[in-house]
């Protein structure tokens, strides 16, 4: 799978590794820009919780529940969680690929958190 095929998608298939090496696949959005794919999400999740303990990840292209096509390429990758200027550009980046879908997502969590989002970003190199 090329970069290009990525971009295309709408979602993508994020496998986290548990601290005893039992992947963990979750359905995310994603942007691809730049050879890397950015991945936002709360900062509190699990996910992010176990790329703390093993950053190795694998991506699959799938659909909103998660269903990876059977025979769909399976990139291994490192990801990094990243905050301030960095999610900034992330959320751009979404927000150009998901239109008024983010934005139903992040306003009211902004809004019932006074101002502050509890979302980090995702940096994951292919």
């Amino acid at each position: 799978m090329t970069t290009e095929e990525l971009r295309r998608g709408r979602y993508i298939s994020l496998t986290t590794y548990r601290k005893n090496g039992t992947g963990v696949a979750t359905p995310v959005w994603y942007a691809v820009e730049d050879g890397r794919v950015y991945v936002w999400t709360r900062a509190d999740s699990w996910k992010v919780k176990r790329l703390r303990n093993n950053p190795e990840v694998e991506l699959a292209p799938c659909d909103v529940r998660g269903n990876v096509p059977e025979g769909a390429a399976r990139m291994p990758g490192t990801a990094r969680i990243v905050e301030g200027e960095e999610l900034r550009r992330i959320r751009r980046l979404l927000s150009r690929k998901y239109t008024y879908q983010f934005w139903l997502v992040d306003l009211p969590a902004t809004i019932a958190r006074l101002g502050k989002r509890p979302h980090t970003g995702i940096v994951v190199t292919l």
